[in-house]
């Protein structure tokens, strides 16, 4: 199975989750959570995904992450 990509990314999509990151205000620590799973090299599973973290959620589909979310704002797809 593919991994989720987290390099390269379209310059737009890399715009998008760089801008949703200051405006979710996800704390270093929340940044540090999530470092540590992309260090896992998560598979990327068909369709729409998302990981919680407890403070924020990450959204993706198939192999590219999508946009971050806050803790209350529900996410579509598969829990990872």
């Amino acid at each position: 199975m593919r991994k989720i990509q987290w390099t390269n990314l379209p310059p737009k999509l890399r715009q998008h989750l760089f801008d949703r990151l200051e405006t979710r205000e996800i704390t270093v620590e929340d940044l540090y959570k999530l470092k540590l799973w992309r260090e896992s090299e998560p598979e990327a599973p068909e369709g729409r995904w998302y990981k919680d973290f407890g403070s924020f959620k990450i959204c993706g589909e198939g192999m590219f992450p999508k946009t971050f979310l806050l803790k209350g704002q529900a996410a579509k797809g598969k829990a990872l």
